[in-house]
C-alpha cells in the first residue's frame, strides 16, 4: 500500500491524521511546513499527500503550484483548510489538487476521499500499463486515440495540457473525425475523471424542449411531467458537460445556455430558485462559426463563452499516415466480435486504403474495414485490392 503524507502546522492534527490512517493500514509520513513536505516528496514515493493551505514559510498553495509543475511527482493532492470557501475550493481543483476539505475535519471524510483519491490513482496506472506502445513525447490517457501522425501527436498534447485546467473547449473538425473521443479523452485526463460525463446531442432537442432536458422540471410544471426532473446541467455536476452539435442549437436554447455558463447556476421549470452546478463544459460543432454568427445563426457572445481553447480535429486526408494503425486497431475489435480469426491486408490494399478520398474520415473507415472483414470472413486469406475494388470501389460507384 503507497504511503501517505501529512503536511500541516499544527502537531494535533499531523498525529491525529497519521494515527488516523496508520489504523486503516497506510504508511503515513509528516512534515511542518511546504518546504519540509517538497523535500520529502522529492526523496520518496507517495501514494497520496494532505496539506494545510495556511502555513508559515511555504503555503500549500505554493507547494501545490510547485508539485504540479514538478512531471516527477505524480502523486494526488487533497487539500485542507481551516479558512475555506467555495473560491478558495475552487482555485485549489484548477491548480491541480484532487480534492479539499474544510476544517474542522471529520476523519470519516477525510478516510473516504483518501480512499476515493487511491482508487483513482491506481484506476489510472492500470489504465497506463495498457498502453503497449507510443511516440515519445505523447502524453498519457489519449490512447484510445489511435495514431502517431505529426497532426494527431499535437492533438494529443494540446488535449493532456487543456486538460488540467477548468477552461471551456471547443473542438471543431468535420464529421467522422473523433471530436467526441477528444471530449472524453479531456474528461478522463483530467481532475473530474471520477465525475460523471455527460452527453448532449443538441441537434437531436426540440427547441420547446431544451430547457427542460438542459435544465430539470419540477412535477407538474408542464403537461405530463408526473415527477421531478433532473436536466443535463445537474447529472454532470462535479464533471463534464459534452455539448455536441452545438453549432445546431436553437438561438432560444443558445440564450439559455448562455444564461447558465455565465451564472455557473440553473433553474428548473415550474422551480423558484437556482441551483449552483459545478460543470466543466466542452463543445463541438462541423460549422463554421464565423459564418453562422456573421448569418446570426449563433450567438457571438455564446462563441465567446465556450471557445476559450479551441482544438480542431484534422481529418482523415491531414493524416494519412495512421490509417495502417486505425485498421489494424479496427480489425482487432470487428474480428474479435464476429468471433473469427484476426484478418490481415496486403501491402498494395493499404496503399490503397491510404489514396482514397476519406469524405466521411474515420467513421467512413471504420464502417469500410468491417465491411471488409465481413464479407471476406470465410476466405483464409489476407484482404487484397481486388476486395477493394469490389467492396468498396465498385459498391461506392453504384450509389
Amino acid at each position: 500500500m503507497d504511503k501517505i503524507l501529512v503536511i500541516d502546522d499544527e502537531r494535533v492534527i499531523r498525529n491525529t491524521l497519521k494515527e488516523a490512517l496508520e489504523y486503516e493500514g497506510y504508511g503515513v509520513d509528516v512534515a511542518a511546513d511546504g518546504a519540509e513536505g517538497l523535500d520529502l516528496a522529492s526523496k520518496n514515493k507517495y501514494g497520496l499527500v494532505i496539506c494545510d493551505i495556511k502555513m508559515q514559510g511555504m503555503d500549500g498553495l505554493e507547494f501545490l503550484e510547485k508539485v504540479t509543475a514538478d512531471k516527477d511527482l505524480t502523486f494526488p493532492v487533497i487539500m485542507i483548510s481551516g479558512h475555506g470557501h467555495v473560491q478558495m475550493a475552487v482555485d485549489c481543483v484548477k491548480m491541480g489538487a484532487f480534492d479539499f476539505i474544510e476544517k474542522p475535519l471529520d476523519l470519516n471524510v477525510i478516510l473516504m476521499r483518501v480512499r476515493n483519491a487511491m482508487e483513482k490513482k491506481e484506476g489510472v496506472a492500470k489504465a497506463r500499463n495498457k498502453i503497449k506502445s507510443k511516440p515519445s513525447g505523447v502524453p498519457d490517457g489519449v490512447d484510445e486515440i489511435i495514431g502517431n501522425s505529426a497532426p494527431i501527436q499535437n492533438i494529443k498534447r494540446l488535449m493532456a495540457k487543456v486538460a488540467t485546467s477548468e477552461a471551456r473547449v471547443l473542438i471543431t473538425g468535420s464529421n467522422g473525425t473523433g471530436k467526441e473521443l477528444v471530449a472524453r479523452g479531456i474528461h478522463r485526463m483530467s481532475h473530474r475523471s471520477s465525475g460523471p460525463f455527460i452527453e448532449v446531442n443538441c441537434a437531436a432537442i426540440p427547441g420547446e424542449l431544451i430547457e427542460s432536458e438542459m435544465f430539470g422540471h419540477e412535477k407538474g410544471a408542464f403537461t405530463n411531467a408526473y415527477k421531478q426532473s433532473k436536466g443535463k446541467f445537474e447529472l454532470a455536476d462535479g464533471g463534464t458537460l459534452f455539448l455536441d452539435e452545438i453549432g445546431d442549437m436553437s438561438l432560444p436554447a443558445q440564450a439559455k445556455v448562455l444564461r447558465a455558463l455565465q451564472e455557473g447556476k440553473i433553474t428548473r421549470v415550474g422551480a423558484d430558485k437556482d441551483i449552483e452546478v459545478n460543470v466543466r463544459v466542452i463543445a463541438a460543432s462541423n460549422k463554421n462559426f464565423s459564418e453562422e454568427i456573421s448569418k446570426g445563426n449563433f450567438r457571438e457572445d455564446l462563441y465567446h463563452r465556450l471557445s476559450v481553447v479551441v482544438l480542431h480535429v484534422p481529418s482523415l486526408a491531414e493524416r494519412r499516415d495512421d490509417i495502417p494503425l486505425l485498421v489494424e486497431h479496427f480489425v482487432g475489435k470487428i474480428c474479435e466480435k464476429e468471433g473469427i480469426p484476426l484478418k490481415s491486408f496486403t501491402d498494395e490494399a493499404m496503399d490503397m486504403l491510404k489514396s482514397m478520398p476519406w469524405t466521411g474520415n474515420v467513421r467512413q473507415l471504420l464502417n469500410i474495414v468491417e465491411r471488409l472483414v465481413v464479407l471476406t470472413k470465410d476466405e483464409d486469406r489476407p484482404i487484397d485490392k481486388d476486395d477493394i475494388q469490389s467492396y468498396v470501389i465498385d459498391m461506392q460507384s453504384v450509389l
